[in-house]
């Protein structure tokens, strides 16, 4: 998965490695072409719709294989999600969340989500979340980044850590065989 930055908010794709470069290069290159030209930035669904555009256009010749989430809050401090697949589809949703974690996170968002959550009531969801992907994945990572978006901007939240390790059912030495020997 990658993310980065954009003046009207953050994307969070994932896909092929070659797609999602090109993909978030051209898209944000083009948002700030269009800001330096235009003397403003766009909206996160003004920014949203452009994206979606840019799929649904190289869905014709050369498709990318890239889902990509969008978020970001607008000028009147309204947060917005964008959930947008490889095809083209996108969706305004209140959650989202892409790849195999999300079989097993989104009943858990379904289940514990509220309207106006405060940022601790989200980041405790988020641990929820956290919690059953490592509960279900063989091999865990090391560590979760977080970023914060609202209307003073896109923060940086200390990492979650992970296990970083093998499921506890699962002998380390079934998925690293040198450690056993060491």
């Amino acid at each position: 998965m990658k993310s980065w930055n954009q003046s009207s908010g953050i994307n969070a794709e994932y896909g092929d490695a070659g797609d999602m470069t090109n993909y978030a290069e051209y898209i944000q290159k083009n948002l700030k072409l269009y800001e330096m030209v235009q003397g403003y930035k766009l909206s996160p669904n003004a920014a949203a719709n452009f994206s979606r555009k840019v799929l649904a256009k190289a869905l014709r010749s050369n498709p990318y294989m890239v889902n990509l989430l969008l978020a970001g809050v607008d000028e009147n401090g309204e947060p917005s999600l964008y959930f947008m697949d490889y095809l083209a589809s996108m969706a305004k949703e209140n959650y989202a969340a892409h790849g195999y974690g999300s079989f097993f996170i989104l009943s858990t968002m379904d289940r514990y989500y509220k309207e106006n959550m405060t940022k601790e009531e989200a980041l405790e969801l988020l641990q929820k979340c956290i919690k059953e992907v490592q509960s279900r994945f063989i091999v865990n990572l090391n560590a979760f980044s977080v970023k914060i978006i609202d209307a003073n901007g896109i923060t940086q939240h200390p990492e979650i850590p992970g296990r970083g390790t093998v499921h506890k059912d699962v002998p380390v030495e079934a998925i690293h065989p040198l450690v056993a020997r060491a």
